[in-house]
């Protein structure tokens, strides 16, 4: 799996952000469709898609983002609604 440099600190502002993030990170030819596809149905994909992201979604948010919660991703748009969420919170402090 080919893996670019992540920029730390940038805020997600919306899941077309996300989406592009998870596109050009993971190398996957995602579109916003995507989000609501189970991850299993996603073409490419593997449980090691979601540690890279993991780390991913931490550097980029600069917080750390519950595993166990993450584990239990149906789709995307759950893990997009997860990271969103720790970043809202970042910003409320």
């Amino acid at each position: 799996m080919k893996r670019r440099e992540t920029r730390s600190g940038g805020a997600m502002n919306s899941a077309v952000e996300f989406v592009a993030l998870v596109r050009a990170e993971l190398g996957l030819p995602l579109t916003e469709d995507d989000l609501e596809r189970a991850l299993h149905e996603i073409p490419g994909w593997d449980s090691v898609h979601l540690l890279w992201l993991v780390t991913i979604l931490e550097q980029r948010t600069g917080r750390r983002i519950n595993v166990v919660d993450l584990l239990e991703a149906p789709n995307l748009r759950y893990v997009y609604d997860l990271a969103a969420n720790e970043q809202r919170v970042r910003d409320a402090c």
